[in-house]
């Protein structure tokens, strides 16, 4: 673990003009480069782990990558994708045969057990049933998040994984970053006293929201799941997991407030490419997002050719939900939203999320009898009050996981499962099934709190 010039380290790491802010007032200050050691549990695979994915969609791919890139760790043998496109594309990359390629994830369990590990990532009201499936044949199970959108298939999908000899893990990612890492050390070292309260404050940014939760897959609670845990369950786990203490109630309070058809400007179409006469100015223009900028693409399921995809987007424009007006959807996900939670020995937590930054990260802060810390995603502050020593860390995404999403953290949740399902431990997992429903538990009771306007209760059952 290197101390460095602050100077230099903020000139060479290239911090952001809040982390660069987190440092102008502090006294006594270093900053630190966060290493991290390779976990000594984790052992050489003799031969790769085998997994069959579930939805070749945007998460899918994404330990289909990783996959690609630690050939030695885990091949993908199968795939189920009733997308014709997805279905050829994971196919190809990963040199699956036809007999192990399928239409729906019901269809792989018509055929006797074939590999390892199942990867669940279908739409989240298509979990439990595989979830359910997998478990019951003997697969190793590394489920995305959220669980499900029902409470009570969460808890029999935690019923039947403690019946099972299988492991079962949860896409928090988070927890695998060298950031929440740190976080989490810091906050369990006691160096500070004793823990008071959490501020977290999460940044959805106005066009993922326009995206996900107003045209995408999650513009309907009741078809997907409530925001708070479509986008938020990672949240949810982390202050749970830093609290290292369970919640005990929350209260919540959230609306739906802008991208609503009475908001609509004067002059604005059904589609983006219909004439609206406000396109130009509109922040969140499928016209820009999507043919200008290219960006999150991904689920348009268009050629990567460039000569052809432009013309296939503008196709896109015109028939799916993505070429929509943000204001005339039939959305109803809360575009603001905030929940209070108290934990064991009076530990109070309080959870922004918010659709209208220009930033998408988490920022954090956790306040101790004798000190403070805050985060910004990137640099890390610790203030000690009785010595006035501010010291500053640097959280550097690990070498090896440059390329992997979430601050690395996607891959890291590949290596930990991959080493779990290797040694047939599952004392090596870091998101286990028991703290992940924990945690969705605090959203189901945010929801119902912020529905029914009063305190709910967070237990299990």
């Amino acid at each position: 673990m290197a101390t460095i010039n602050r100077r230099h380290a903020l000139k060479t790491l290239g911090l952001t003009a809040s982390a660069a802010a987190f440092a102008q007032h502090a006294q006594a200050e270093t900053i630190q480069e966060i290493t991290f050691p390779k976990d000594p549990r984790y052992v050489a695979i003799a031969q790769p782990i085998t997994a069959v994915v579930l939805g070749a969609g945007n998460r899918g791919n994404v330990y289909g990558r990783y996959a690609l890139a630690n050939p030695n760790d885990i091949k993908m043998i199968g795939v189920a994708e009733p997308i014709p496109f997805r279905n050829d594309k994971f196919a190809k990359a990963h040199g699956i045969s036809e007999q192990h390629r399928f239409k729906t994830w019901e269809d792989v369990f018509k055929v006797p057990k074939f590999a390892d590990a199942i990867i669940i990532s279908t739409p989240d009201y298509l979990h439990y049933g595989p979830a359910m499936k997998a478990l019951a044949m003997g697969y190793h199970v590394l489920l995305e998040k959220p669980i499900s959108p029902s409470l009570q298939e969460c808890l029999e999908i935690l019923a039947a994984a403690k019946k099972s000899k299988s492991i079962i893990a949860v896409c928090h990612v988070l927890r695998y970053t060298t950031y929440f890492r740190k976080l989490k050390e810091l906050c369990d070292s006691g160096e500070l006293g004793t823990m008071m309260s959490i501020n977290h404050l999460e940044g959805i940014e106005y066009v993922h929201m326009a995206h996900s939760y107003v045209r995408g897959n999650w513009h309907e609670a009741a078809k997907t799941n409530p925001i708070i845990l479509a986008k938020s369950c990672h949240d949810l786990d982390i202050m749970r997991w830093i609290a290292n203490k369970s919640a005990k109630t929350v209260s919540a309070y959230g609306n739906l407030k802008w991208f609503k058809r009475e908001n609509a400007p004067e002059g604005s179409t059904e589609r983006c490419v219909e004439g609206c006469k406000v396109e130009r100015e509109c922040p969140f223009s499928a016209i820009k997002v999507y043919y200008e900028q290219k960006k999150r693409i991904h689920v348009l399921d268009v050629p990567e050719d460039p000569a052809l995809q432009g013309p296939a987007i503008l196709e896109k424009l015109k028939t799916s939900n993505y070429g929509r007006c943000v204001y005339r959807m039939n959305n109803d996900q809360p575009d603001h939203y905030t929940s209070i939670y108290q934990f064991d020995d009076g530990v109070l937590a309080t959870f922004g999320l918010e659709a209208f930054t220009a930033w998408e990260a988490r920022k954090t802060r956790v306040m101790f009898s004798m000190g403070e810390i805050e985060g910004d995603n990137d640099l890390i502050k610790v203030t000690d009050f009785r010595t006035k020593e501010v010291t500053l860390w640097k959280a550097s995404t690990q070498k090896e996981f440059n390329n992997s999403g979430h601050g690395g953290g996607d891959f890291g949740l590949m290596q930990n499962f991959v080493q779990a399902v290797a040694q047939n431990n599952p004392a090596l997992l870091t998101s286990t099934i028991d703290a992940s429903i924990e945690s969705h538990v605090m959203g189901f009771m945010a929801e119902a709190s912020r529905k029914n306007g009063k305190s709910m209760e967070i237990k299990l059952g």
